[in-house]
């Protein structure tokens, strides 16, 4: 595949963008890559066009298929796998936010519930366990709603997001904190 420097500056930023994120850059722009290709690559066509070795690209693979970002297919005639990336872009963020979720947010989630337990007991004073409970509370509240969001129809889901911030118009106390 030939990259127009636009291809070019795509891929470059996601890369950046997902060093900041916690991904390896490789990683990131094989993904970006995959994103955009209107067809599904072999590996050999993501090490061509990328310049990357195959090993990283394989190891890439594997990330971004752990990660639910990135799936393979085979093609008549052709005994290797042919990569393409989620085509739709809410499935692709739920898929980036649900793997967050899994791998960051809910180890926290029981990690908090664990020490909240333990500081009962082992001498903690009140007001820390009275600030690890609100931080755990609150990080809970936050998952709670993302479950109770998650479980809505897309189009439920969708005019949510579009409706944004717009709601605090609606809210007697979200119109003063809005003017200051």
């Amino acid at each position: 595949m030939q990259l127009t420097p636009a291809m070019q500056d795509f891929i470059l930023h996601w890369g950046d963008m997902g060093t900041k994120w916690g991904v390896n850059r490789s990683v990131a722009q094989i993904h970006a890559l995959l994103h955009i290709s209107p067809d599904p690559l072999t590996a050999d066509d993501i090490c061509d066009t990328l310049g990357l070795a195959r090993s990283n690209v394989s190891n890439g693979l594997k990330e971004l298929q752990s990660w639910k970002l990135v799936k393979s297919s085979r093609q008549l005639g052709d005994r290797r796998d042919h990569f393409h990336s989620i085509r739709d872009m809410f499935d692709l963020t739920k898929a980036v936010v649900e793997g967050r979720r899994e791998r960051e947010f809910a180890p926290t989630l029981a990690a908090l519930r664990e020490v909240a337990k333990e500081a009962e007991t082992d001498g903690t004073s009140t007001k820390i366990r009275q600030r690890i409970g609100e931080t755990l509370d609150t990080m809970q509240m936050f998952d709670d709603w993302y479950v109770d969001v998650r479980r809505l129809p897309r189009g439920i889901q969708l005019a949510v997001v579009k409706l944004g911030g717009r709601i605090a118009r609606l809210l007697p106390k979200g119109q003063k904190e809005m003017s200051e």
